[in-house]
């Protein structure tokens, strides 16, 4: 495939994609915003994405466009896997969010009746749609070559990773005992990778 047909492929699928998930996102919290259980407790602030988003655009901004060549790689062989990827990501993100329903909140909180989910997505993962986030990110950076969206892929890892903690310690705290048990049996975000969290 030429490079300008890649080009066509990577602005299709990341539309699709990205605007999927968009499009998810916003009607789950307009929906949530109605339906969803009282908040009994929260943990951390909910627009650490917000800060993410900006640093990324900031790096991308400060760096002129033609010194990302020596991140950029067009070659089939990175562009491929990223399409597949990206789109297994993003499926697995939207049912990840699907099941959650209305205990969903883009921060950490315990909610009036709050169950922990352990089947679905929550058995191949303990955060499957902070898996789902990742890989989506991670194919779109392959889809397009890297260049820029090696910073955004990086500065989004860090950002799950502080979500992760802030979410682990309040999961614990509510459910205890059957917490740790979940913890010990499902990998928090990286399937099939079994390493107990010590935090």
């Amino acid at each position: 495939m030429s490079a300008s047909e890649w080009h066509v492929v990577s602005a299709v699928a990341l539309g699709v994609c990205w605007g999927s998930f968009g499009l998810v996102w916003v009607a789950g919290a307009l929906y949530n915003a109605r339906h969803a259980p009282a908040t009994r407790r929260r943990s951390g602030p909910s627009y650490g994405w917000i800060v993410v988003a900006f640093a990324a655009w900031l790096v991308v901004r400060a760096v002129p466009e033609g010194d990302w060549g020596s991140l950029t790689l067009g070659a089939t062989w990175v562009r491929a896997p990223g399409l597949i990827v990206l789109f297994a990501s993003t499926a697995f993100t939207l049912w990840a969010r699907v099941v959650l329903g209305t205990m969903w909140s883009s921060s950490a909180v315990a909610k009036e009746g709050h169950q922990l989910r352990t089947d679905g997505p929550y058995a191949v993962t303990r955060h499957p749609i902070y898996t789902g986030m990742v890989g989506m990110l991670l194919g779109s950076a392959l889809l397009v070559g890297l260049g820029p969206w090696a910073v955004v892929l990086a500065l989004g890892v860090v950002w799950v990773e502080v979500k992760l903690h802030t979410e682990e310690r309040l999961l614990a705290e509510e459910f205890g005992g059957a917490y740790e048990r979940y913890r010990r049996e499902v990998p928090q975000l990286v399937p099939g990778l079994h390493r107990r969290s010590t935090h």
